[in-house]
């Protein structure tokens, strides 16, 4: 059982903590801090699997053209960029202000959870479209980036 201590008479107040917890219960500032949580962990899982998907491309090209390595490294970039987009997203809604209801939670929880998830499936997306890429771009005869 929780109590606030009233100082005018140096006696334990159950209701004060009551009337506090009422209108903006504990579990509000739990579904947003989640929410923060999926919209980092997701993006940061989505980067990490296309930093790596294109990274394997071009150690493949590396073998073929070692002089397009610097030039092919732009899918690697894009990746690592999906995992700031997550930290932005997380980071935007903290420190939480006064009056934290649980609608807010919600809805902070459910825009973490699509920009994470989102940030997910771009991760993937850029891995396989640069891994095909950087390989393709090896596999050229003529090629404009030499």
């Amino acid at each position: 059982m929780c109590c606030v201590l009233n100082s005018e008479r140096s006696k334990f107040n159950l209701f004060a903590f009551s009337d506090i917890m009422e209108n903006n219960p504990v579990y509000g500032p739990f579904f947003g801090v989640m929410g923060a949580s999926a919209a980092m962990i997701f993006s940061a899982f989505g980067a990490a699997y296309g930093t790596a998907r294109s990274g394997v491309g071009i150690a493949h090209m590396a073998v073929m053209k070692p002089g397009l390595i610097m030039k092919c490294i732009i899918p690697v970039v894009m990746a690592g960029i999906i995992a700031i987009y997550g930290l932005y997203s997380s980071l935007d809604r903290w420190p939480p202000n006064e009056g934290y209801t649980p609608f807010k939670g919600f809805m902070h929880f459910g825009a973490g959870l699509s920009v994470g998830l989102s940030g997910l499936a771009a991760g993937f997306a850029i891995g396989v479209v640069g891994d095909a890429g950087v390989r393709g771009t090896a596999s050229q005869r003529d090629s404009l980036l030499e």
